[in-house]
């Protein structure tokens, strides 16, 4: 290789490293700032049902979140949305259940047990605006997901979006920021 090539090579890969820096930064500040606003609805992003039944640490701290939403009257109605995980549980039933166990009346949680990925819940969530008048909405995922979802529903025209995150940690969050990356520019 040439060096005038290789110093572009290397200019490149500088560029890329710092873009993802950048990014990263990006996500992290905005995943873990919650500006207090109100909503119609709080969009629950479903995660891991256990093998017997039980959510994930990760799922119940974002249900968490939600009944904070609720209970604080930031938001009116709750949306759990999730897919038929390999442990053979739906997500949404299984979130609903832990939120009426929290004292959540039936009757201002909504299910989607269709939003297996991150674009099918935004995809099922502006859909339901038919059945369920909603004009403003809280994503509640983790904090390097919620950027991502905050985008894709302000692509489908859907602006007043804003996020809450649980304070909630785990190793696997690195690799999660990784590939919040490509996923935010391909999705």
């Amino acid at each position: 290789m040439s060096k005038p090539v290789f110093k572009l090579l290397k200019i490149a890969c500088s560029l890329l490293l710092l873009w993802f820096i950048v990014h990263s930064l990006y996500i992290i500040i905005d995943g873990l700032s919650d500006n207090g606003k109100k909503a119609d609805l709080a969009i629950i992003l479903g995660n891991k049902v256990n093998e017997n039944g039980t959510l994930s640490e990760r799922l119940i701290k974002r249900l968490e979140s939600g009944v904070f939403l609720y209970r604080q009257h930031r938001v009116k109605t709750i949306l759990v949305s999730g897919g038929l995980g390999k442990e053979g549980f739906y997500e949404g039933d299984k979130m609903k259940e832990y939120l009426i166990h929290q004292g959540i009346s039936d009757s201002v949680i909504i299910v989607d047990n269709k939003g297996n990925t991150t674009r099918a819940t935004v995809d099922n969530t502006i859909k339901l605006k038919e059945k369920y008048p909603f004009n403003s909405a809280i994503v509640v995922s983790q904090y390097f997901h919620v950027t991502r979802n905050k985008k894709l529903f302000k692509d489908k025209g859907f602006t007043n979006i804003s996020s809450v995150s649980p304070h909630y940690f785990e190793w696997r969050d690195l690799y999660s920021i990784l590939r919040e990356f490509p996923a935010y520019y391909t999705q």
